[in-house]
């Protein structure tokens, strides 16, 4: 990490100059079946689109709080990377009537109703599919994001030093996430440019940390599995061999 690299979505963009092309988050859904694999590019693209989308067309500003009602997920990753670059502060499942704005999955859009902000739904299919039928009083995600812009620039600067998370009940600043993120790949003993395999949630730090932080923080990549527990022995091992994994998060909870 050099002095510019202050928040997660300045690790972002050092990745995308470093080596676009190269994998940064590869996500298995072992309920469905979904594999898909994107590179630094190709995320950085998605989380560009969806800043511009939360910026714009959702009108949110630094500080404001938005109810993240998702699960570890590839799309939940692009949300929590635009968040950091708008400024806005992602609140992981938090709750929506205190929050300005919610973001929710199909699980989530009942307890998401009680946002009286703006509220955003995602159906969470394969290729970042859209409903077949749009919930009533949201925007889905999947329609509205495509025509975004490529690239983003914030209206106002992102103070690394302002709340940026709060999970598990702790708010982390931007500068915070980085730090910590990168104190944990050192006390794991992380490899240098890690594959890690994770079948943590996004519902704690430790998820969200070997998920997606911590790989992003040591120039890494991420094997994210929802339902892991639904493969056997066997599969599980091959997986590891035919992803190249060089680091396992101490422990798979789906």
């Amino acid at each position: 990490m050099n002095a510019t690299e202050r928040t997660p979505a300045d690790l972002l963009s050092s990745a995308l100059a470093a080596d676009p092309a190269r994998p940064l988050m590869t996500f298995y859904d072992d309920a469905t079946g979904e594999r898909v694999e994107l590179s630094v590019a190709t995320f950085a693209n998605w989380v560009a689109k969806t800043a511009n989308y939360l910026q714009g067309d959702l009108a949110a500003a630094p500080g404001d709080r938005l109810a993240l009602l998702l699960p570890a997920h590839w799309q939940t990753a692009v949300w929590l990377l635009a968040c950091s670059a708008v400024g806005v502060v992602a609140e992981v499942g938090g709750d929506p009537a205190g929050a300005d704005l919610v973001v929710a999955g199909p699980d989530g859009l009942d307890a998401a109703r009680a946002c009286s902000g703006e509220r955003v739904a995602l159906a969470l299919r394969p290729l970042g599919g859209r409903f077949p039928q749009p919930p009533a009083g949201f925007a889905d995600y999947a329609v509205e994001v495509p025509g975004q812009g490529d690239r983003f620039a914030p209206f106002a600067p992102v103070d690394p030093g302002e709340v940026a998370l709060v999970v598990g009940g702790e708010e982390l600043t931007g500068a915070g996430i980085t730090a910590r993120a990168l104190a944990d790949g050192d006390a794991a003993g992380l490899p240098g440019a890690p594959r890690v395999l994770s079948a943590l949630p996004y519902d704690s730090w430790q998820g969200l940390s070997y998920g997606l932080y911590a790989p992003l923080a040591a120039g890494g990549s991420v094997v994210l599995c929802r339902h892991h527990d639904r493969l056997g022995a066997e599969a599980a091992a091959d997986r590891e061999a035919s992803e190249k994994i060089t680091f396992r998060a101490p422990t798979a909870v789906s």
